[in-house]
């Protein structure tokens, strides 16, 4: 198998796997419970929020731990503007940001919150000068994501910090595809509120993070006792807390080294499709990008058939389309930034991550150009 799937999801590395398995088979105590065992369990949770907290360089007060990324977002949208909600009822995003989020701005909008879509350039950048036209004093979040998950943009975080500290409005970030794979600069980028996913930088699923500055007006999205201080109650996942600060740390020592390898990985991966497959065209073309993220419209074939035959050959890739009752919808981030809808639907995203090497992607350079070979002779 080759997988080129690494935006859905990672494989949990082994020494994260490692770490987890003696606190879900010795050290496995309720860490609310007073015993000395599960003393040490609350220790282990209270030492990898520090971890996670001095990954981020921010207070360990800050840092929630939650179920993943939808959670995060759902949560930190939610509670800001439900707490803050005196202030105003405007909300800020963007035209391309990932369903966590923009599902969350059309349960709001039935809730009387007015939400304003900022338009995205060909990559599915924002542009800075466009927030400063609509933010208004009752606007009381902007939520933009780090970068995009489909086409692997990066968004221009420090400016947009810098416009919400001025005007006094609350800043939350989707960092989930960029945690642990580029640098994040809390302080400098004015972030109020930032989500995370442990299993997009090889941590186990099923556990995320949401920093929420200590100094802000936030809510519960649950009740029940007393564990996240009561923000977040529910006993906690131990080992899953464990296994995402030990990926942490080990992306925090090979994240610069991963970026390099996999930025050139991707290059030779466009030139090689560029040079093989006539009138293909790459989306992902941003100058502030992931690594490890490739957007491509191929000609005359959709997405579907092409990932099956990618499939059989063993080679793991997704559409830039979703698949929803049965029929193909074409990618609200691939529309908003410009393509057509028949050009969204014929659009597939690789992205490479740390197992990837010269020889994957040669075979699926080479399989590619087979099939386009093939299909033009058919014609």
């Amino acid at each position: 198998m080759i997988y080129l799937d690494h935006a859905a999801t990672t494989r949990t590395d082994p020494a994260v796997a490692e770490e987890m398995t003696k606190w879900q088979t010795e050290l496995y105590m309720n860490p609310s419970a007073f015993y000395q065992p599960a003393v040490r369990v609350r220790m282990k949770i209270d030492e990898a929020r520090r971890k996670i907290a001095g990954f981020l360089n921010v207070n360990p007060a800050g840092i929630y731990f939650t179920s993943g990324g939808t959670e995060s977002d759902n949560w930190a949208i939610r509670s800001a503007v439900e707490a803050n909600s005196a202030k105003g009822r405007h909300i800020i995003t963007s035209s391309v940001e990932h369903p966590a989020v923009r599902n969350t701005m059309r349960y709001l909008e039935t809730k009387g919150f007015e939400v304003t879509k900022l338009p995205v350039d060909k990559y599915g950048s924002i542009s800075a000068e466009d927030l400063k036209k609509v933010i208004r004093d009752d606007t009381v979040l902007v939520s933009i994501m780090h970068a995009n998950n489909e086409l692997g943009t990066i968004e221009p975080l420090e400016e947009i910090g810098e416009i919400t500290a001025e005007r006094g409005v609350l800043f939350h970030t989707d960092a989930v595809q960029t945690f642990g794979h580029i640098p994040i600069n809390v302080e400098k980028c004015r972030i109020d509120l930032l989500s995370a996913s442990a299993h997009k930088l090889y941590g186990p699923k099923g556990i995320g993070l949401l920093y929420i500055n200590p100094g802000i007006k936030f809510g519960s999205m649950l009740f029940g006792g007393r564990q996240e201080k009561g923000l977040r109650p529910g006993t906690e996942n131990v080992s899953s807390i464990i296994g995402f600060a030990k990926a942490v740390e080990i992306a925090s020592n090979r994240m610069e080294e991963d970026a390099k390898r996999e930025s050139a990985l991707r290059d030779k991966f466009e030139e090689a499709l560029i040079n093989n497959i006539p009138k293909i065209k790459i989306n992902s073309g941003a100058s502030a990008r992931l690594p490890g993220i490739i957007n491509l419209t191929f000609p005359g074939i959709e997405a579907e058939p092409l990932l099956i035959l990618l499939d059989s050959n063993g080679i793991c890739a997704s559409a830039g389309s979703a698949c929803s009752a049965g029929a193909i919808e074409a990618s609200h981030v691939l529309l908003s930034a410009g393509l057509t809808n028949e050009e969204a639907k014929r659009t597939i995203r690789f992205s490479l991550g740390r197992e990837n090497t010269d020889e994957n992607i040669e075979k699926t350079v080479k399989l590619l150009k087979e099939i386009f070979i093939e299909k033009e002779e058919h014609r």
